[in-house]
């Protein structure tokens, strides 16, 4: 009788959970633009990968792109992309498995994303200046050989995240029902605001209710567990050598860091500096996502590194 009751609980909470998950699914609705612009879609193995274009295509190109997260997308770029359109013509996409590009059930992992970044480099623009924030810039400086690019500016660059490669993670949150429910359990704006605190911003009073309301409906659209879930159970790490690897760059390379980060600190930045013989540039007042605190002197800083090439 007592087993009876504990697999009849069992299922009521399953059942629970799953409806949970579609109420917060259609809470969510169609995620809108991320980036004011005009709206392009890049046909890429089997992807449809979703970017935004704005500013003048005569002008130079910029190609914006974000980092890893659980609720990742382009719009981390909101606060700079209109200044940096002024002068450049500026395209941001959003990652194969993230915010408007499909997401289909697979899994994830960092050579599909340094193939996916060198792809849509060659296909997409010409000889660009490539920003790229976080875990992305180790995937940018992995294909920098096999891409024509003017210049990178690279923001808390790192290729470690999560050491070591937890399957077992991985396909639990991959699981239907328990799996959605605790990934929107991480995606919940109250988790949002709490990793930002924790490691994204210096100054809370930087993040608006923008940014959490964008960042919790990309992590409530269908499929939006599977990217993430090969991120937290670390198999979107790379294993490519940072300071070997922009060592070799033969364009000009700026790391900017915020002053205040810690995952990873500025310290970390400033020996890769030295190692790699490239220039930084730490933004102070700001942790992770110094674009998102100090939108201004971030666009300074990417203005600079294309005066300081021409």
């Amino acid at each position: 009788m007592r087993l009876r009751t504990v697999a009849g609980a069992a299922v009521g909470a399953l059942g629970t959970a799953a409806v949970a998950n579609a109420v917060l699914s259609r809470r969510a609705g169609d995620l809108p633009p991320p980036l004011p612009g005009e709206q392009r879609t890049y046909r890429w193995r089997g992807f449809d990968v979703a970017y935004t274009e704005a500013g003048d295509p005569d002008d130079p190109d910029l190609v914006l792109l974000h980092g890893i997260n659980a609720a990742a997308s382009s719009h981390e770029w909101a606060k700079v992309v209109e200044p940096l359109a002024e002068e450049y013509h500026v395209v941001a996409p959003d990652l194969p498995g993230f915010g408007r590009s499909d997401r289909p059930p697979l899994t994830y992992s960092a050579a599909l994303y340094e193939t996916f970044v060198r792809d849509f480099l060659g296909d997409t623009v010409e000889d660009p200046t490539v920003v790229a924030a976080s875990l992305t810039g180790a995937y940018v400086a992995g294909v920098a050989d096999d891409v024509d690019a003017s210049g990178y500016v690279l923001v808390c660059p790192t290729a470690t995240t999560i050491p070591g490669e937890r399957v077992w993670l991985r396909t639990l949150v991959r699981s239907p029902v328990v799996g959605e429910a605790l990934y929107n359990l991480v995606v919940s704006e109250p988790s949002i605001r709490y990793f930002h605190d924790d490691h994204g911003y210096y100054d809370m009073s930087n993040l608006d209710d923008d940014t959490v309301e964008y960042e919790w409906r990309t992590g409530h659209q269908p499929g939006a567990r599977f990217a993430p879930a090969s991120f937290v159970s670390g198999h979107l790490d790379s294993d490519v050598d940072l300071a070997a690897a922009l060592t070799d760059v033969d364009v000009p390379v700026t790391l900017v860091w915020g002053q205040e980060a810690d995952m990873p600190p500025v310290s970390t930045g400033r020996e890769l500096a030295e190692d790699a013989g490239v220039r930084l540039v730490s933004i102070g007042g700001s942790a992770l996502v110094p674009y998102a605190e100090h939108p201004r002197e971030f666009v300074d800083v990417v203005l600079g590194a294309r005066a300081a090439r021409t």
